[in-house]
């Protein structure tokens, strides 16, 4: 199982229902030098931006997932976002959807 950090529309129930056919269950925590911008993506969908700034975090979910599961995660985020590997406060090592400036 993989570990994804949440932030935005991945913690609503019906979304996860949508996308995994399953609620995840996951506990609160935190990812440190970033921060997150309302409407960033298409005026509606969040972001978080790194700041570098160890002052700097954002409060989200970690859920439990699997390689399929982040699989469809990465379709429902579109290229708009892409996923990249980062340590949370907790010290948990989990995937995190960032933007996508290619």
């Amino acid at each position: 199982m993989e570990h994804l950090f949440t932030y935005g529309t991945l913690q609503d129930v019906q979304v996860q229902q949508y996308i995994f056919q399953r609620t995840l269950e996951g506990q609160s925590d935190s990812l440190p030098g970033f921060k997150r911008l309302e409407n960033a993506v298409y005026d509606r969908y969040p972001l978080v931006i790194r700041t570098g700034n160890p002052q700097d975090f954002v409060e989200g979910m970690v859920y439990k997932v699997s390689q399929e599961e982040l699989g469809k995660a990465d379709v429902y985020e579109t290229n708009a976002y892409k996923r990249i590997k980062m340590s949370l406060i907790s010290g948990i090592s989990a995937w995190v959807y960032i933007e996508n400036s290619h």
